[in-house]
């Protein structure tokens, strides 16, 4: 028989967002063969949507099954739990409830199905083919929408009794603080770290400052990218929402280091195309806040997965980890 050879298989890499779904087919390098999405609303059942899933995908397939064997499916997607397959009370998707997708998935393609929540997907994607290359301990925090987070340790996820372990988004760093818009809860990271809680921050600062230029764009339009524009123009009130920002995620990362020591924080997503505005005070405060023996330890870099492709890659690795 010779050495079993990886090359010779193929694994599906599917990312669930609330608007998207994004898929692609991967080998073991991290190479995406070919990708497509589809509308993840429109769809009145879960069932429905799993058979539009496969009617997307299949000719892919077709394309490449002369070449390749198709390993299995690897799925992210927001309250996505490994434990169970399940995606469980998602608030963003169509469907409400449990929903079993893996088990439809992989009933569907004939191929065993992974399922992880899309934060895990992302820790993981990084661990095979990304900046946590060869790493054991880390922790990966995508900067988006939301603030979401995998933790390494050990080179395994930790997933927790339930499945649900790692949701560092939300614990609280501001007791008593800025009121969440979605969960209710007073003070949580995502409500400051966040895209969302930079437009906050931005628009509470503006209204301080009736001399910042943050005031000559309209209010629908403010957004983390404005305030970087207006950053790189000189405006002080700009840089201040990156600093404050900063400031609280770098005392939240100290929190999350000393809490499993990892080599490595890795950082995804929209709000670090902001750079040094943000990055400067989250590195001071990091360091400032730890004990002496954790400082100048942890490296803070930035992903070195494209980010259309994270996603997929990410969800694809599921796969190849099994």
């Amino acid at each position: 028989m010779g050495i079993y050879d990886l090359s010779n298989e193929m694994v599906i890499g599917i990312d669930i967002g609330g608007t998207n779904t994004k898929y692609g087919l991967v080998n073991h390098r991290g190479q995406i063969f070919d990708k497509g999405d589809i509308k993840t609303d429109g769809y009145a059942t879960i069932e429905e949507y799993v058979d539009a899933l496969h009617s997307a995908i299949y000719p892919l397939i077709q394309k490449f099954e002369k070449n390749y064997q198709l390993k299995g499916i690897g799925v992210g997607a927001p309250n996505g739990n490994y434990y169970t397959g399940s995606i469980e009370y998602a608030p963003n998707l169509p469907w409400k409830g449990t929903l079993e997708i893996a088990n439809l998935i992989s009933k569907k393609f004939g191929v065993p199905c992974t399922l992880t929540n899309d934060a895990n997907a992302a820790a993981m994607g990084e661990m095979m083919y990304g900046a946590a290359r060869g790493k054991k301990d880390f922790i990966m925090i995508t900067l988006g929408t939301g603030v979401g987070s995998g933790i390494v340790c050990n080179g395994q996820v930790v997933y927790g009794h339930d499945g649900f372990a790692g949701e560092l988004g939300h614990v609280i760093v501001r007791p008593g603080g800025r009121k969440h818009y979605s969960t209710g809860a007073h003070g949580s990271l995502e409500a400051y770290c966040s895209a969302t809680g930079i437009t906050v921050t931005a628009k509470k600062l503006r209204a301080e400052n009736p001399d910042s230029i943050l005031n000559d764009i309209p209010e629908e339009q403010v957004d983390s990218k404005s305030v970087f524009d207006a950053a790189e123009k000189g405006d002080t009130v700009a840089k201040e929402v990156f600093r404050y920002t900063g400031q609280i995620l770098g005392e939240a990362l100290a929190n999350f280091i000393m809490f499993s020591s990892p080599e490595v924080i890795v950082l995804f997503g929209g709000v670090i195309k902001a750079g040094d505005y943000i990055m400067k005070p989250t590195r001071e405060h990091m360091e400032k806040n730890l004990l002496p023996i954790f400082q100048n330890k942890v490296k803070l870099v930035f992903s070195e997965l494209k980010e259309a492709d994270a996603a997929i890659l990410g969800a694809s690795a599921l796969v190849w980890e099994q």
